[in-house]
């Protein structure tokens, strides 16, 4: 095959997408491995951390989400995505120059204005490059991202941080001036170079090119319109957001605190636990994702046509039963073994949700939805998850070493209303697949 040929292949768009998806959390996730030398550089508690894991990120997250949502819908979505990888890798490289907590905080908050364009951008992409029969497989592999950057953040870190602190970097022009965990930032801030060179060569679909009855440019549709039809499907789209938003709690929560439980509470190294809860999280993530689409299959042959969301009703249990068993906790090995479980629990449902929000919603409001829901998970998310756990840390039980205990606790009660949340969802659901949204 023609390397003209490969460029307008799906496939290769896809690949382009998850390896710019990985790559952006490894830029998002990587400060959750470094808590403890910044912490000690800067005087830190974990709430302050939490604020640099959370807050920074998701506050200009959150700002930047409906532009980018509203500017994915009336515009070249391969230039934007394009522009948004160039901008979080220099603020990742930005992190490692840094040298107090307000430089820092500000440098993670252009890492998330950046990247709040990446998620609208590509399952816009993605819905015009594969049917309805191949987009849960599509989406399912491109939702492999968080897993496979939260992995290498931690995998990768690990070997880096060690290496660095080995080194004698003394001599080498600005780096040599630089701590461990700063070298950490600016060498995985190189990783979006590879994005841009893969994006750069991708095709940019039509819009509507795989929907029936659709045309190549159809007319964009108000915001005002949009909102409406979201209000009145709030039945739907309300229980969804609020179901989701809860069950990425455990999603954000466990990469941010578990490497602090083992450190702290097991005096586990840096490395060690980078190698292998990143090898865990990597490998469990990445097959609950793969498993998802196998699972709903099985599930609509059963006779549920809600499987995409019944399956996160199920999954929202599992997370509960690994969350009660981190509270009963025994040793390192305990905890890393509920690690891995709980990757592969939490990260099912995620595609299939994501498959679940698309099909239901027309093309032409795909990019507004999709923000609208990257909103509402990032605030619970990277916003509230990391503070909620630091806070019952340090003014509940005020002692560091209850970590986990707070962790199991943040993490339980979020799955449980999660499964509520998505249960109520599925009448509405099952009603929008045999009655589509119609545009005029």
């Amino acid at each position: 095959m023609s390397f003209s040929a490969l460029r307008r292949s799906p496939w290769f768009a896809l690949a382009a997408l998850t390896i710019t998806f990985s790559v952006g959390f490894v830029d998002r996730q990587i400060l959750n491995l470094l808590v403890q030398p910044i912490k000690a550089d800067f005087g830190l508690s974990d709430l302050e951390i939490s604020l640099l894991q959370g807050a920074a990120f998701s506050i200009a997250y959150l700002v930047m989400s409906p532009v980018f949502g509203r500017w994915v819908d009336v515009s070249g979505r391969r230039r934007i995505l394009l522009g948004c990888i160039a901008v979080w890798s220099v603020f990742t490289a930005a992190c490692g120059f840094t040298r107090s907590f307000g430089a820092l905080f500000a440098a993670r908050s252009g890492v998330g204005a950046a990247e709040a364009g990446l998620t609208p951008s590509s399952w816009s992409l993605l819905s015009d490059l594969f049917d309805e029969k191949r987009l849960a497989r599509a989406l399912s592999i491109y939702n492999m991202g968080p897993y496979i950057g939260s992995g290498l953040a931690l995998l990768l870190g690990g070997v880096v941080i060690e290496w660095a602190t080995r080194a004698d970097l003394s001599a080498v022009p600005v780096i040599g001036a630089l701590a461990p965990w700063q070298i950490t930032f600016v060498i995985v801030s190189a990783l979006g170079l590879v994005c841009i060179a893969m994006v750069a060569a991708m095709r940019e679909p039509p819009r509507g090119a795989v929907d029936p009855g659709q045309t190549d440019s159809p007319p964009p549709l108000t915001l005002g319109d949009a909102l409406s039809i979201l209000w009145a499907h709030r039945g739907f789209y309300g229980y969804f957001y609020i179901g989701m938003a809860l069950a990425i709690i455990p999603i954000y929560a466990f990469p941010a605190w578990l490497p602090t439980v083992a450190i702290r509470q097991y005096g586990v190294s840096i490395g060690q636990v980078g190698m292998t809860y990143g090898l865990l999280t990597l490998v469990g993530g990445s097959l609950g994702v793969l498993t998802g689409p196998t699972l709903g299959r099985w599930l609509a042959r059963a006779g549920y046509p809600d499987a995409n969301m019944r399956l996160g009703v199920i999954s929202a249990l599992a997370v509960f039963a690994c969350c009660a068993a981190l509270l009963m906790r025994s040793g390192y090995e305990m905890v890393l073994a509920i690690g891995g479980i709980i990757s592969f629990c939490y990260s099912i449902p995620t595609a299939m949700a994501a498959t679940a929000l698309q099909v239901v919603t027309p093309n032409r409001m795909r990019g507004l939805a999709s923000s609208l829901y990257i909103v509402l998970v990032t605030l619970m998310g990277l916003g509230i998850a990391p503070v909620t756990v630091a806070f019952l840390t340090d003014k509940v039980f005020r002692d560091e070493l209850r970590v986990g205990d707070s962790l199991g606790i943040v993490c339980a009660v979020s799955a449980l209303l999660s499964c509520g949340a998505l249960w109520l969802s599925l009448k509405a659901y099952r009603r929008l697949i045999l009655d589509p949204i119609r545009l005029a």
